[in-house]
């Protein structure tokens, strides 16, 4: 009998493997995904995601690649899991994932093969889109002049090509070796940690795909876990599945401060300060920037 037995669940909560159903539409992760499919459906060319350490950029890579369908897009999902790449890896890869058969050894045929590709999904009128998840990993400037050549595939008045970089904040500064491709960034959005709302919504929606009927939280829980992750879902999940556990273990029937306490102290957590001073100046300034833009667009 595990705790997901022992509490009436459906299934574990707070698992951190990938699952389609516990996707958690925040208003950010919605904000971030209307922007980016919007780059794609304008053929922006190259738009950009960065967030930190588990704030669910995988996810949300792969939440877009769902949502652009074959019929209108000829989509992949490229996951760079090494710094060791080459362009012609990258460029061989692209290749296959858009539909080109047996791309050829050498790169300048390649590359034409794939612009001959380009041109047929255009004319089936879709939309050729390659996501690249891990993007930091892209460590060299060729590798960067590698994709600031496949976005200058395109005919007259059109890119035939859409890149998303999906990364970790240091990938602003890979992609200054090769400065024009950075200023040709049409799109960029930045993931945030959970804000205390929207990570308590987090979690009753994790709880509630799961099945549960009544929390198993005490409510003074919730701000504690916000505390110690710090507001990254990843880290909500680990706080939470250990504490869920070590509840189960001592056949309570709540997950108290105490144990969470107990729990974060094994992981190593502290309690994180989401607000600050130097938090409160940077949002104040990002305030200021979005009544910018609202005055321009009412003008």
């Amino acid at each position: 009998m595990g705790y997901a037995d022992y509490f009436k669940f459906d299934r574990e909560p707070f698992s951190n493997a990938p699952n389609e159903r516990f996707y958690f539409d925040s208003e950010q992760h919605n904000q971030a995904l209307l922007r980016l499919k919007y780059s794609v459906d304008s053929n922006k060319g190259l738009a950009v995601l960065v967030g930190g350490v588990g704030t669910g950029k995988t996810t949300l890579a792969r939440r877009m690649l769902d949502n652009l369908p074959i019929e209108k897009y000829e989509s992949s999902l490229l996951v760079m899991i090494h710094s060791a790449i080459t362009p012609e890896w990258i460029l061989s890869r692209i290749c296959m994932q858009l539909g080109v058969k047996q791309p050829d050894s050498n790169p300048l045929k390649m590359l034409g093969q794939l612009y001959e590709r380009l041109l047929q999904i255009e004319r089936e009128g879709r939309r050729a889109v390659v996501l690249i998840d891990e993007a930091q990993m892209l460590q060299s400037r060729e590798l960067m002049e590698e994709f600031r050549g496949l976005l200058n595939l395109e005919i007259p008045d059109k890119k035939l090509l859409n890149i998303v970089f999906f990364g970790l904040p240091e990938l602003d500064g890979v992609m200054q070796l090769d400065a024009p491709l950075a200023q040709r960034v049409a799109v960029k959005y930045t993931l945030r940690p959970l804000s205390l709302d929207a990570a308590s919504s987090y979690i009753r929606h994790r709880l509630k795909v799961a099945g549960c009927k009544e929390s198993p939280f005490d409510a003074a829980v919730i701000p504690l876990v916000h505390k110690y992750s710090g507001g990254v879902p990843r880290l909500i999940n680990t706080i939470c599945d250990n504490a869920l556990f070590e509840t189960f273990l001592r056949r309570d029937a709540k997950v108290s401060t105490q144990i969470v306490k107990s729990v974060a102290e094994d992981l190593g957590l502290v309690e994180m300060q989401t607000g600050g001073p130097e938090v409160a100046a940077e949002n104040d300034e990002l305030d200021e920037i979005e009544m910018i833009f609202d005055e321009l667009e009412e003008k």
